[in-house]
């Protein structure tokens, strides 16, 4: 993409049914390397992440963040370039990979540092937001409103932001808790947030997380935790983000 390079960060357990269409979707235009992270998949995951052109690295150690920060060790350790702007998509094609242009475009013209594709007010198809998804979000959101002083409308996990700033957020959680903790880390650090909306589909497959009780429970434990375990941390660098309000 003109303007900034762009790196895609996908976590992947057992997902070789839908892999092969979302590298499929993903614009190459926009995408300069796209990395699928195989989180000790039992299946043909890595398989057919190499055949879809994507580099492929494994974590041996199971759980969304430990996928995610494998990722961002793999940009490390590269010889390329380093990406101006990573973008975290799943790989179960719930999300539309078209989109990935309307969530990195704000990040490149530089009206943005971190943007969160929000389905709810994206046109998510029915049921593909199940209740205890939509109410987690609604909770995890009037906590975040509440504790850190910004409103959002989603924890989506289809989201971009400045390589620099992700770095310096100094993500740490291994699991459920790492797109919450972007977000109380983005505010914290004073980053211009933007919410875009995005389509949603109901997944390839059975969710890992909202597809069972005991799934939603853990993640949904984990996230409240994660929030009330920040809001108790004084910041030294703690200032509030800037809401960037979409173009009309």
């Amino acid at each position: 993409m003109k303007g900034g390079r762009v790196t895609v960060i996908m976590p992947a357990f057992n997902e070789e049914s839908s892999l092969p269409l979302v590298l499929r979707d993903i614009p190459r235009d926009i995408a300069d390397e796209v990395i699928v992270v195989d989180n000790a998949s039992t299946d043909a995951t890595a398989d057919v992440a190499t055949e879809g052109g994507a580099r492929v690295v494994r974590e041996a150690r199971r759980g969304y963040g430990s996928a995610c920060l494998r990722g961002l060790a793999a940009i490390a350790e590269s010889s390329l370039p380093p990406p101006d702007v990573v973008v975290f998509l799943d790989a179960d094609y719930s999300d539309y990979p078209e989109d990935m242009r309307r969530i990195v475009a704000p990040i490149v013209s530089g009206e943005a540092d971190f943007i969160i594709g929000t389905r709810t007010t994206g046109g998510a198809e029915r049921g593909s937001l199940p209740p205890q998804v939509r109410f987690g979000n609604w909770l995890s959101a009037t906590l975040l409103a509440i504790l850190y002083g910004h409103r959002f409308s989603d924890l989506g996990p289809f989201r971009a932001m400045r390589y620099e700033s992700l770095l310096e957020l100094g993500l740490v959680d291994t699991n459920f808790g790492w797109n919450v903790e972007m977000q109380i880390k983005a505010i914290r650090r004073g980053l211009r947030i933007r919410e875009v909306p995005v389509r949603y589909r109901k997944r390839v497959g059975v969710s890992k997380i909202s597809g069972t009780m005991s799934g939603t429970f853990r993640a949904g434990w984990k996230i409240i935790y994660t929030i009330f375990k920040y809001s108790v941390r004084r910041s030294p660098t703690r200032s509030h983000a800037r809401t960037v309000a979409p173009r009309p």
